[in-house]
């Protein structure tokens, strides 16, 4: 395990032309603290975690002292926001500090979020708020445990320093760790700008560093939209499955790699809502819940437009018509995984609708139900009931499971292996709006973090029985299904 001083930085992002980034320090923030620290997102860097202890640790990732061998920099980048073209967007509050590499040879970026102004933020503050960073650091942890692709976290740095967003806050800094920070929309703002070389640049940087088995490929251009094509798809397909919604999937929010990036007003399902939107700042629900797959495959669509002069019209053509099937086939499977099917039938597609109709008519609890499904026999008991009474309309239940028996029992289903696999796919804990603002309310009132911990701890676990946590699991109180989330989250 290594020491703070002892990380071993390769800053490749530094060492493309100045074109792409603007060279600054962060803005140290005034008496930092230490609110959380993450071991697992340490153990990705072999960072000891008896470093977070050091009163240096907070002046590293509280921005008062920069780490040896780090080139700290603000990415450049433009996007598409709400459907529109903004042609400068960029790290506005976030300062990449490099690259560190551990020893299995993966590489990671330390991004410090909170960080101060920089030349992209647009007359803004740079600074990032508590509330905004817990529900970032929790996020990315949760969406982690729960097998999809995210950035990590390694802590928060708190401050007493006061903060304007819709009220006074306080500030904090997020070091936010993930393999890449490239963007949709670094490719557009070189696009728009008619600057081909820099596209081709930034498109060999990324296939060399993160793709290097296309290198030498001939048509490595058009491999690499096909592959950004089908890793979208397949996020977001978990998106799906597990009842996420990002709340702004603009250009600039998605990875270039396929994970989940920037979590500002997300939410997860609590009463299964199809047109769920998340963020309130969404009033026309370009973001809801359902629209995501379409969304998804209009941002690949405007990352093949940044590549025109790399690959054909046919070739861009073809790997955004990859794009649907990867979804499908992937959300296909994972949903059978849910209902706890071994097989594929014609029949599924019908039987999910009809189940998502039925959820949606009763205003039933997405996560807890997929999670009592587990319990459902083909013989009939009183577990029948936990389900059924889970319905305001019973017997459209009853119905339903009948079909779902005789689909189970066609394949021969037993229920005690059934339920095994359904439990390692159906979590219990997902961090519901609700309980983020329970620690954020105690972080933010009375400097009390424990609940950060026990939720940091409770959701790196969300397929795992936790006695004493079970109120973790219930659906949300009345005020918390009326939380309002926005972009300031």
């Amino acid at each position: 395990m290594r020491k703070l001083d002892e990380l071993p930085f390769d800053n490749t992002y530094a060492r493309l032309p100045a074109a792409f980034y603007s060279k600054v320090s962060p803005t140290s923030l005034p008496d930092p603290y230490l609110v959380s620290f993450n071991p697992a997102a340490a153990e990705l860097i072999d960072l000891d975690p008896r470093e977070a202890e050091r009163p240096e640790f907070v002046e590293y990732f509280g921005g008062g002292r920069t780490l040896p061998g780090a080139e700290p920099l603000a990415m450049l980048y433009a996007g598409h926001q709400f459907g529109s073209y903004v042609p400068q967007l960029g790290d506005g509050r976030a300062i990449l500090l490099g690259e560190v590499k551990n020893a299995r040879g993966a590489k990671w970026d330390l991004h410090l979020k909170g960080a101060g102004q920089t030349p992209y933020s647009r007359g803004f503050d740079g600074r990032a708020v508590l509330r905004s960073t817990i529900r970032e650091y929790l996020c990315g942890e949760a969406m982690h445990a729960l097998g999809i692709p995210s950035s990590r976290a390694l802590c928060i740095v708190g401050s007493d320093a006061p903060v304007r967003r819709e009220t006074i806050e306080t500030a904090a800094m997020l070091v936010r760790m993930a393999e890449s920070h490239v963007r949709f929309g670094t490719f557009e703002i070189f696009y728009y700008r008619g600057l081909p070389e820099r596209v081709r640049e930034l498109a060999d940087y990324v296939i060399a560093n993160h793709f290097p088995e296309l290198v030498v490929a001939e048509d490595k251009y058009r491999q690499f939209l096909l592959e950004a094509a089908r890793r979208t798809a397949r996020l977001i397909a978990k998106w799906q499955a597990v009842g996420f919604a990002h709340g702004v999937m603009n250009t600039d929010n998605m990875s270039i790699l396929g994970f989940t990036l920037d979590y500002g007003p997300f939410g997860f399902l609590d009463d299964y809502h199809a047109g769920f939107i998340c963020n309130h700042s969404d009033h026309s629900g370009r973001y809801a819940f359902d629209q995501q797959p379409a969304v998804g495959l209009w941002n690949v669509s405007r990352l093949a437009q940044t590549l025109v002069n790399l690959i054909t019209v046919e070739e861009a053509t073809a790997a955004l018509e990859a794009y649907q099937p990867a979804f499908a086939a992937h959300y296909g499977e994972l949903m059978r995984a849910k209902l706890g099917l071994a097989t594929e039938a014609e029949e599924d597609a019908e039987l999910l609708l009809s189940l998502f109709g039925l959820l949606e008519a009763n205003g039933v609890d997405y996560t807890n139900f997929f999670r009592r499904l587990g319990n459902f026999t083909t013989t009939g008991d009183a577990r029948h009931d936990e389900l059924r009474d889970m319905f305001v309309e019973p017997a459209a239940f009853d119905a339903w499971a009948a079909r779902y028996r005789a689909r189970l029992l066609a394949e021969s289903s037993a229920d005690a292996a059934r339920k095994s696999r359904m439990d390692q796919v159906n979590p219990k804990y997902v961090l519901r709006n609700y309980l983020a603002q329970n620690a954020i309310t105690a972080a933010t009132e009375r400097r009390d973090y424990t609940e950060i911990e026990r939720l940091l701890e409770t959701l790196g676990a969300p397929f795992t029985e936790q006695p004493g946590r079970e109120a973790y699991a219930e659906s949300p109180p009345d005020w918390g299904k009326r939380l309002s989330v926005s972009c300031s989250s």
